[in-house]
């Protein structure tokens, strides 16, 4: 890696993902843990947003801690290439000490080929961030297969890039409302041989992600067979059926159902773990869920640490009496359950 005057980069952009005009979600997420780092240090946070279609943006990122806005106007959709070259020509021209950039299959794309460009380092999938006194990024992610936590920090080049993926990280802490500086530029179109001729909108049937409920087997689950019982829980409260990546990689349960840093991040408003035993991992990927009752034989469990409801007893006992009171209509007995 090449050695870089760290003094002369300094503030935050993110980059404001966008699909036909409208802003990704994880966007307001990393706008909101980019103010919190940049006050620490008295800077400023950017944004640069690409695509076609973008005179709604600064409407949708109305209240968001933008002192800087860059629109680059383009005639096509995600390029790679393309797009990767008008980053780079924003990054020169902002020179930010951090690049935050969205864990989205479009940012885990562009993320690399910029960190290559700029022959600097990359942290992917942190699942929290914080900054020291000189500018360094200390990024922070399970490593190992998640028995620790890694701190990477990148000190002699700039800028520090990282992705975040949606719903790891608060989108609010109390950013001011203030109207940034809009930086309009028109991009001619690409002149490389990749060239995205058309696009198709397709529908994504709701999965666990927009759940409001979810129901987790964990490796405490005995057989495949049991996975009905826990379904029919899920089911009585009108939630979905999820898993650990235990379950996942003994092929009781698909992929996409593995909540975790490797499956899916979600943020319902209940959560009943059944026999899960709480990786970090898994727990990155769950952890603003409002509501989590954990079962479990074991009372060291990791779960219990984030649990608001620790049940220590056996999912076999538990369940089946769940589901005894819910047909007998009587729902709101549930915490009374004592094993």
């Amino acid at each position: 890696m090449r050695q870089t005057d760290t003094a002369a980069w300094s503030g935050i952009l993110v980059y404001i993902e966008c699909r036909q005009g409208n802003v990704h979600p994880v966007v307001r997420e990393l706008l909101a843990e980019a103010w919190r780092l940049a006050g620490k240090l008295g800077e400023d946070v950017y944004g640069v947003a690409v695509g076609r279609g973008l005179e709604a943006v600064p409407g949708q990122l109305a209240g968001c801690p933008l002192a800087k806005l860059w629109l680059y106007e383009t005639e096509d959709e995600y390029n790679p290439l393309h797009y990767e070259k008008i980053m780079e020509e924003c990054i020169e021209e902002v020179r930010p000490s951090v690049v935050l950039i969205g864990g989205t299959q479009e940012g885990r794309a562009l993320a690399p080929r910029l960190a290559v460009a700029f022959e600097s380092g990359l942290t992917a999938d942190c699942t929290s961030l914080d900054i020291e006194e000189d500018g360094c990024l200390v990024q922070i992610r399970p490593a190992f297969g998640g028995n620790v936590m890694a701190s990477i920090v990148t000190r002699h080049t700039r800028p520090q890039f990282a992705t975040v993926r949606q719903g790891i990280m608060e989108a609010s802490c109390g950013m001011p409302a203030k109207a940034p500086e809009i930086l309009r530029k028109c991009v001619p179109p690409a002149d490389d041989s990749f060239r995205i001729l058309e696009v198709e909108k397709k529908e994504v049937p709701g999965g666990i992600t927009d759940a409001k409920l979810l129901v987790v087997a964990g490796r405490g689950v005995k057989k495949k067979e049991d996975l009905e019982m826990l379904e029919e829980l899920a089911e009585l409260l009108g939630g979905r059926l999820a898993s650990s990546r235990a379950l996942v990689e003994k092929g009781w349960m698909p992929p996409q159902c593995q909540i975790g840093l490797s499956g899916s991040t979600v943020s319902p408003e209940y959560m009943i773990t059944c026999g899960v035993s709480g990786t970090v991992q898994f727990m990155a990927g769950m952890r603003h869920t409002k509501n989590i009752v954990a079962v479990n034989t074991d009372p060291d469990a990791r779960i219990f640490e984030i649990a608001h409801y620790p049940v220590c007893g056996d999912l076999y006992e538990i369940v089946p009496e769940m589901i005894k009171r819910l047909k007998a209509g009587k729902g709101d007995e549930l915490v009374e359950i004592h094993i």
